[in-house]
């Protein structure tokens, strides 16, 4: 499709308003519901994504489909999973309505419970959503481990949430969310994103966040192993390993002789560790 027809596709803050009432849609903070209305926003989206026109996109929650008409003519094929049945239905309408071209599959479905089975036969290979805030970091990490396919992604999160995922070694925001993406993927912020572009406007800022998939630490321990102890040593951050894997290990003595196996001082914390010592740790669990 020429830019000008695409542009022309994009749903604007009066079209998203009306067809909402149209499905008499309120948005509920339950399913984290604010919908993109700045069309600019979700041209830059798609264009910091740098899809390929052999791409297959797994957008998760497209809501009116603000994002979808503007993924649509930059991939081979879009699959929106959408939990909301009414939502889902008027999906496919509004491309056909908008002539938004491209292929579009729309799955009515729990991004939480979604395997590859769910996506009508779609493998996808970029993940492009504005995430609901309150399960950004679950739909993240079940999707990289559901999907092995995906090879990069751009998601919209809070910017709190952003920070997190993106965060490395030693930050004061580095935690459980910022180890178990290091596990799949390459993580960084890609750009803050303003409030006034959302319908309702939410009373948080947001950010992108850039996924390259990379493969996981080489070890010998199981993800569910490692995940295991990156949980252990966060639930308690003011404590050293030697403390906080005290249960997980069996004893605070077990724990510490783990963590020297390990290579890891015992007085370290959780915050000073990337996931490759993780995966070591895990590894000597006795």
């Amino acid at each position: 499709m020429r830019e000008t027809g695409w542009m022309m596709s994009l749903l604007g803050p009066a079209e998203i308003r009306n067809l909402a009432n149209k499905l008499d849609l309120r948005p509920t903070k339950r399913l984290g519901q604010n919908f993109v209305i700045d069309a600019g926003t979700v041209r830059r989206i798609v264009r910091v994504a740098e899809l390929s026109p052999d791409d297959v996109v797994i957008e998760v929650g497209p809501g009116l489909g603000s994002l979808t008409l503007a993924l649509l003519p930059s991939a081979a094929h879009v699959v929106a999973v959408e939990i909301d049945p009414v939502l889902a239905a008027q999906l496919p309408i509004t491309a056909a309505d908008r002539d938004a071209g491209g292929d579009l599959t729309v799955v009515n479905a729990d991004a939480m419970k979604v395997t590859l089975d769910d996506l009508s036969g779609h493998v996808p290979t970029a993940l492009v959503a504005n995430l609901p805030y309150n399960v950004a970091v679950p739909v993240v990490l079940h999707l990289l481990e559901a999907l092995p396919s995906l090879r990069k992604g751009l998601v919209m999160v809070q910017l709190e949430v952003a920070d997190r995922l993106a965060a490395g070694p030693g930050s004061k925001v580095y935690g459980v969310p910022s180890v178990k993406a290091a596990w799949y993927a390459d993580v960084r912020r890609a750009g803050p994103v303003g409030r006034t572009v959302f319908w309702p406007v939410p009373n948080v800022d947001s950010g992108l966040v850039s996924l390259t998939r990379h493969d996981p630490p080489p070890t010998s321990a199981t993800r569910e192993e490692v995940f295991e102890v990156v949980d252990a040593a966060f639930a308690q951050r003011r404590k050293t390993l030697r403390a906080a894997l005290s249960t997980w290990a069996g004893t605070a003595a077990d724990a510490e002789r783990a963590l020297r196996a390990a290579g890891v001082d015992p007085s370290t914390r959780g915050e000073q560790l990337d996931v490759h010592a993780f995966a070591r740790i895990a590894e000597q669990r006795p």
